[in-house]
């Protein structure tokens, strides 16, 4: 189902891929043990299980902004081979919901990629028969430019990678580098512009260039997160970190930062990986904050269903 939040004039798409199973929290968040889950009871029922057990999702963010047609993070992508079992070879209608929503892949203008992890670069590219039996990998969005800051590329360029993060840059970042469609963007301290009211914010240490995306209009805001947070039990407890986080400490900083920026205000915040309902509002409470969710509205006419 794809819900979608006002910001000004700007109107905020999740495009749903799937939600990622029970297992995913014990092993990203190993310090959200159940019992520390169930001492905040404001996460269930839409962000934990009554067994105090995390829930997480993947899905993309979609906007038009002066009629650029945008997409944050393309997910892990249909038919790509994966060490995570969670991830490998999947088969969604992620294409179909972001065509419903009024996004077809050759109609997307700019794709800012929030990091260049497997499970936000999977639709950067979807598979072609190349006319000999063998599957090619092409860009799924043809006619737009693909965004990375330079800090992320340049550290995966030069790092030593496993064969499973290879053969993710082989089959879904290589391939819009190949195209001419991949633009590495140099990110300052105080951000950087890349459409109107579109600002790109450094939030490092889960990957050295993992960055935010701060969108603008009309006197509202609200900030993608990409993974600075990965899920609201991050809020009361910010130091707790990722298992995959490159500088542990690092991304501690940078989410304590991103949450002061927009605790107490008007700021939506839209978590990359956030179940539904997904975004919410930062809230202080006690020594850190609570997430207060702020549904979506689903498009008269879209598909029923979660």
């Amino acid at each position: 189902m794809t819900q979608t939040w006002t910001v000004g004039d700007l109107l905020v798409h999740r495009i749903d891929e799937v939600a990622l199973p029970p297992q995913t929290g014990p092993w990203l968040l190993p310090e959200a043990t159940p019992d520390l889950v169930d001492r905040l009871p404001w996460l269930q029922p839409h962000f934990a299980e009554p067994d105090g057990v995390l829930r997480l999702a993947s899905h993309s963010f979609a906007f038009t902004v002066n009629g650029r047609r945008i997409l944050v993070d393309t997910g892990i992508g249909n038919g790509k081979s994966r060490a995570n079992p969670a991830w490998h070879d999947l088969d969604t209608d992620y294409l179909q919901r972001l065509t419903e929503a009024g996004f077809p892949p050759e109609s997307v203008d700019l794709v800012v990629l929030t990091h260049l992890h497997t499970d936000h670069v999977g639709w950067n590219t979807r598979a072609e028969d190349s006319g000999d039996g063998e599957t090619a990998w092409v860009p799924t969005f043809p006619n737009a430019r693909y965004l990375t800051s330079r800090a992320e590329w340049d550290h995966w360029a030069s790092a030593d990678l496993e064969e499973p993060r290879q053969q993710m840059f082989r089959d879904s970042v290589h391939p819009v580098r190949d195209a001419g469609l991949l633009d590495v963007v140099d990110v300052p301290e105080d951000g950087t512009e890349v459409a109107p009211g579109v600002r790109l914010l450094p939030t490092p240490g889960h990957t050295p260039g993992q960055i935010a995306v701060e969108l603008g209009s009309a006197g509202r805001s609200a900030v993608i997160t990409g993974d600075c947070v990965h899920h609201p039990v991050q809020l009361p407890h910010p130091g707790i970190t990722s298992c995959v986080d490159i500088d542990p400490a690092l991304a501690e900083r940078s989410r304590r930062e991103l949450l002061a920026r927009v605790a107490g205000t008007e700021v939506l915040l839209l978590g990359s990986h956030f179940p539904p309902p997904t975004a919410g509002l930062v809230v202080p409470e006690g020594s850190g904050y609570r997430f207060e969710p702020v549904a979506g509205t689903v498009p008269a006419g879209s598909p029923a269903g979660e």
